[in-house]
């Protein structure tokens, strides 16, 4: 695709803009493959299922825009060298929704008088916006300001807001009184009757709370979750754990129909994560014994992995770039089950990690991108131990 803000220097975040998107993928896909080629169970060619592709534009569901300029003349993107602002309104990765919704966004900052954070300066009140498009098109806007002055701006004019943006189905506030370069702090005011946001991934509608990560292609997340989900269903397990479970993706996809009998369980450290996969558990599932099936936990996955006398028949880990690490990697090893499904967002990682976990192999894989213009890939790997 072509990015007239890349042309003119203003934007690099998309590092790969200009290169035809099939060089992308055949790139991501010959690095995958290098990084895991020592761990394969058999020929590469047996292992490595068709890349799952994504649309060049207009993918990003979640829109993070860090907010400059003026009160009269705000920008909505990211921060130059100098911390001054950048506007990328019309930047082309981001779903057409969330753009649509900007020129509005803009002008709410302007009528409700919230003054950009200067972070050179370390004064002002908003500091960022974060968009998150969900089912039927509907948004979550949420509001990133220093002091419950901001909050209150925002709460006087939130009629306003709802007219010039109908698609915002849930509005909030978050707090971040500290002067440093995170993108949210710890409190949450929500300002909406609708305190989720729907959204249909794949074969499931999940729910988002605020302060719960979702994956930012919802379509290629979609595809990520079908995959893993068949795997499981060809295994055939009794139970299953999902850790680093999110707002339950891939432990609804593993779940199955109602009444599959299923045992599953998510472990998750954020409170809110697990509240929205247990919303969207309870709105899948009406019988009690498919939602008593079907658990969440939050707790971090290591210690819940240490606590318990034995894990599930197969294990779903989706780690944050880091990875396992080696505490959690080196646990799955003495003491994991037959099968466990690996989804990585960061390939050396998951090479680090297969390395301090020598009893699997790779039996099959895909690299699945969820981040064109970018780097960055996904990777989903179907590992089987070798033995004992």
């Amino acid at each position: 695709m072509q990015c007239d803000y890349f042309d003119a220097g203003l934007c690099r975040s998309c590092t790969l803009m200009g290169v035809p998107y099939a060089a992308q993928l055949a790139e991501k896909q010959a690095r995958v493959e290098g990084l895991l080629a020592p761990h394969l169970a058999g020929p590469a060619a047996a292992v490595w299922g068709e890349p799952v592709a994504s649309v060049e534009s207009g993918f990003r569901a979640k829109a993070k825009m860090v907010v400059g300029g003026t009160v009269a003349a705000p920008t909505l993107g990211i921060l130059d060298g100098q911390r001054r602002g950048v506007d990328l309104r019309r930047c082309g990765v981001i779903a057409a929704p969330i753009l649509d919704a900007l020129p509005a966004i803009a002008a709410f900052i302007t009528t409700a008088g919230l003054t950009p954070y200067s972070v050179p300066e370390r004064r002002g009140e908003l500091k960022n916006v974060i968009l998150t498009l969900g089912a039927d098109g509907l948004l979550m806007v949420r509001f990133v300001t220093r002091t419950a002055d901001g909050l209150e701006r925002v709460r006087r004019q939130l009629p306003a807001l709802l007219t010039a943006v109908p698609a915002a189905h849930v509005v909030t506030v978050n707090l971040l009184p500290e002067h440093k370069a995170v993108l949210e702090g710890e409190v949450e005011h929500v300002l909406t009757p609708a305190r989720a946001l729907p959204m249909r991934v794949g074969d499931v509608e999940l729910a988002a709370l605020p302060q719960s990560f979702v994956q930012t292609n919802t379509a290629v997340a979609g595809e990520l979750y079908r995959q893993a989900a068949a795997w499981v269903d060809e295994v055939g397990p009794a139970s299953v754990a999902d850790l680093y479970c999110g707002v339950g993706g891939f432990a609804l996809h593993a779940a199955g129909a109602p009444g599959s009998g299923r045992q599953v369980v998510g472990v998750e450290v954020s409170r809110d994560a697990v509240a929205s996969a247990e919303l969207a558990r309870d709105a899948r599932y009406r019988r009690d014994d498919d939602r008593a099936r079907i658990r969440f936990v939050a707790d971090d996955a290591l210690e819940w992995a240490r606590q318990e006398a034995a894990l599930p028949e197969l294990v779903v880990v989706n780690p944050p770039r880091r990875g396992l690490g080696e505490p959690l990697a080196t646990l799955l090893a003495e003491r994991g089950p037959e099968t466990v499904v690996y989804s990585s967002c960061n390939p050396d990682t998951l090479a680090r990690d297969l390395a301090a976990m020598p009893g699997y192999r790779v039996e099959r894989a895909r690299v699945v991108d969820m981040f064109p213009q970018t780097t960055h890939v996904e990777v989903l790997t179907l590992l089987r131990r070798t033995g004992r």
